[in-house]
């Protein structure tokens, strides 16, 4: 059974839910959302905020698009291009999306008793990149000082985790040249000699990482020793991880990773969020077709979305799969 701290979800937050399900009922009811729905009727809008074109919540969020469009013919999904984690956020809380990604560590600590946006599943882990060139002398975080750094687009969970790094490491306060671009201006900026290294957070591998790596002499510069003090700090949500050297043919390095989720707003009808984390679940090996982070889900991870709830729809799959 599900611990009852992952299922807390309050009265209102139900009859919010409530209204916008009762025109959705025949609708929604399971299974095969919409076999008794009029022709004529129009189909649910899902938008899923996503990120850059070429990091993983886009790649993730079109195959789930795809599924979605497929496989609930009374839905229709869209993607958007966002600068990721804190403005995918936003966009839920402001009714301008319906599923979003987000890093564990742009959320609040304590959502409160009514969130009006909650979980549907710990989808995989976000690694803190460094990058610069091979013949770089930025070889370690001191060696920012001074230096031209991307800090990830306003609006990214990079940004935010950045942030965060810069100040328990003391190079806060214009210690570092900052240009706030997303990942694909970083990448033009670092190529072209404009920046000297930048700052990106996603999982394995970044494409756009990926892409720079193979043409140009690549190093990504180890961030481990400031897990400790992040936790510290800010939140106990931040771990080790390694980055392999198959990754991105460069030598292995630890950095910092936080939990990534996947997000719906509160209100959406349980019956139809039921269904997504079903096809989220049952349909992992063509999302990591898509992106080899999909793949590393479980339905035994995906519960873990401290500090939101889950919807109580996920809840009601988690449940039911249970062997």
């Amino acid at each position: 059974m599900l611990p009852v701290s992952r299922i807390r979800y309050s009265a209102r937050a139900r009859r919010r839910g409530t209204r916008v399900a009762f025109a959705l009922t025949v609708l929604l009811a399971l299974p095969g959302l919409g076999a008794c729905r009029e022709d004529h009727d129009e189909p649910m809008l899902i938008r899923i905020a996503t990120g850059s074109p070429t990091a993983v919540y886009h790649a993730f969020g079109e195959s789930l698009a795809a599924i979605l469009n497929r496989e609930l013919p009374q839905v229709r999904a869209e993607v958007m291009v966002t600068a990721a984690s804190a403005e995918n956020v936003q966009l839920l809380n402001a009714g301008k999306a319906e599923l979003g990604f987000t890093q564990a560590d742009v959320l609040p600590a304590d959502p409160g008793p009514d969130p009006s946006v909650v979980a549907v599943a710990r989808v995989y882990d976000d690694l803190l990149h460094l990058v610069t060139t091979a013949d770089s002398p930025v070889r370690s975080l001191a060696d920012l000082r001074g230096r031209r750094v991307s800090v990830g687009a306003a609006g990214s969970g990079t940004k935010i985790t950045v942030d965060r790094l810069l100040s328990v490491a003391g190079l806060g306060n214009a210690k570092v040249q900052q240009e706030q671009l997303g990942l694909d201006d970083s990448v033009a900026a670092l190529r072209a000699g404009r920046i000297d290294a930048f700052f990106f957070s996603g999982g394995l591998p970044v494409r756009a990482v990926a892409q720079f790596a193979e043409h140009t002499p690549t190093r990504i510069v180890g961030l481990g020793e400031w897990t400790i003090p992040l936790r510290q700090n800010h939140s106990e949500v931040y771990v080790p991880r390694d980055i392999p050297r198959s990754v991105y043919g460069v030598d292995l390095v630890t950095t910092v990773a936080n939990p990534n989720y996947l997000v719906v707003r509160a209100d959406l009808p349980e019956a139809l969020v039921r269904e997504v984390t079903r096809l989220l679940m049952e349909r992992r090996s063509e999302l990591a077709a898509a992106h080899p982070a999909a793949g590393r889900m479980s339905p035994r991870s995906a519960i873990a979305t401290l500090p939101l709830p889950l919807h109580p729809g996920a809840v009601d799959y988690y449940r039911a799969s249970k062997p």
